[in-house]
């Protein structure tokens, strides 16, 4: 980003707990005191914090792939899953009494929970603390005198990322998407602590803020997604009008890419060689790239690799892998400016959408994940896979008929983009500036 440093800084801290908290924060690198804090694993954490949360990431993994236990996988996941359970979101109401959840935190947070960030933070309490968690913003909110701000990282969130009396708590929210926005006002947030900034992305991938990168990748995307031209033919004129004649010249200098990604606890990699399988012939004929992301994983690499392998798919399927998660972060983010179609569960991905990704969304793990799923079904830009054995089938139906195409347009136009930029705004004048713009929110 150019002039980065004109921004306030600030502490930006978050958790080890899947990928979804981590990549929220990562595009903040450049605003952040003293680099990225995550909690419960640097040299500020009392040991007998990250002990604390070592056992909660190893409970959350544990939940991750429970339903993949032979037989009584599903309903052990089902029990577990009560516990982050979140109310229907109509008749809209108020929401704003305690939970159980809430008070367990509370009990945690008394017993030290996170008391090493706000020890660090207390160092310079003029830099206000930014958290994709919500354990650290309760405990800021409660015992540290720096202005908290918390990223919400789903559609819909649980009631315990509220402080236990909204009313009298001073963390400011920046919301995804509006559905999460209303849902805080139903917790007792209240409205002048919310900004609707939309999931921060990378800056590599936005460019700059006339979004110079994606509005060209958006537009070769397109031309990918519609091998017939059926979506071009109805919206060329909307196209060019919002990325520019100029990127509206296809280029043809690589095939259609389609990225797999696997969650931050591994689970689902067995999909991914589904995919590949069933597209090997594709693969081999250079009609299609694969791209099997294994994030951080080395078990998971190293079945990529063998599949890879067995299949003879050459340079046709790439593995993506990293050994820690900033550096996985950066290169897929490499990867995402030539992915056309992204097929993943209903994560923080979910919100890739808005850089004019068709999401196919593998089955849902957790609440969360179902509301994610439910609002990109509501936004018209995912899809719920079929049989992956089957992809080289229903997959290319869709993108013949145009349908990615559609998808990807619809998450670029109604799916905010700027969030990046918006927490910036946040942070140097206290407001965001709203626009109607798809290219401005």
């Amino acid at each position: 980003m150019n002039g980065a440093t004109q921004y306030p800084k600030a502490w930006v801290a978050t958790a080890d707990m899947g990928y979804g908290h981590q990549r929220a924060v990562h595009p903040l690198s450049v605003i952040s005191q003293d680099g990225i804090i995550t909690i419960g694993n640097n040299e500020a954490t009392p040991i007998k914090e990250q002990k604390i949360w070592k056992r909660m990431l190893r409970i959350y993994e544990w939940i991750s792939r429970a339903k993949e236990i032979p037989i009584i996988g599903r309903r052990v996941f089902k029990l577990l899953d009560i516990f982050l359970e979140i109310p229907p979101f109509y008749p809209i109401r108020n929401l704003s009494k305690p939970t159980f959840q809430v008070y367990m935190l509370k009990k945690m947070i008394n017993k030290g929970l996170c008391q090493g960030l706000i020890g660090k933070a207390a160092s310079l309490p003029e830099v206000p603390i930014i958290t994709s968690f919500y354990a650290p913003a309760i405990a800021a909110d409660k015992n540290s005198p720096n202005q908290t701000y918390c990223i919400i990282c789903d559609a819909d969130l649980n009631r315990v990322w509220v402080a236990e009396n909204p009313e009298y708590s001073q963390i400011n929210y920046f919301a995804p998407c509006f559905k999460a926005k209303q849902r805080l006002e139903s917790y007792g947030v209240q409205k002048k602590n919310i900004f609707l900034t939309g999931f921060p992305f990378s800056l590599e991938l936005l460019g700059d803020k006339s979004l110079s990168h994606l509005r060209a990748d958006l537009a070769q995307r397109l031309f990918y997604l519609d091998p017939y031209s059926r979506f071009w033919s109805l919206h060329s004129k909307s196209v060019e009008h919002f990325l520019g004649a100029e990127n509206c010249i296809f280029k043809n200098d690589r095939i259609l890419t389609i990225l797999y990604a696997v969650g931050g606890a591994g689970a689902q990699a067995s999909i991914g060689v589904k995919i590949a399988k069933s597209l090997a012939k594709k693969i081999r004929a250079k009609k299609v790239k694969l791209i099997l992301s294994a994030g951080i994983r080395k078990e998971v690499k190293d079945l990529f690799d063998q599949v890879k392998d067995e299949l003879e798919l050459a340079e046709g399927l790439e593995v993506l892998y990293s050994e820690d998660k900033n550096s996985y972060f950066r290169v897929f983010d490499q990867a995402i400016r030539k992915t056309d179609i992204l097929w993943t569960k209903p994560s923080e991905l979910t919100f890739f959408c808005g850089l004019g990704l068709p999401i196919v969304m593998t089955p849902a793990l957790g609440a969360q994940e179902r509301f994610n799923k439910k609002w990109l079904y509501e936004i018209q830009a995912g899809f719920k896979q079929d049989k992956p054995k089957y992809c080289h089938q229903w997959l290319f139906d869709l993108l013949n008929s145009g349908r990615l195409a559609e998808a990807a347009w619809s998450g670029f136009l109604k799916a905010r983009k700027c969030g990046t930029y918006k927490i910036f705004e946040v942070l140097e004048t206290g407001k965001i500036q709203k626009s109607m713009s798809p290219l401005e929110r």
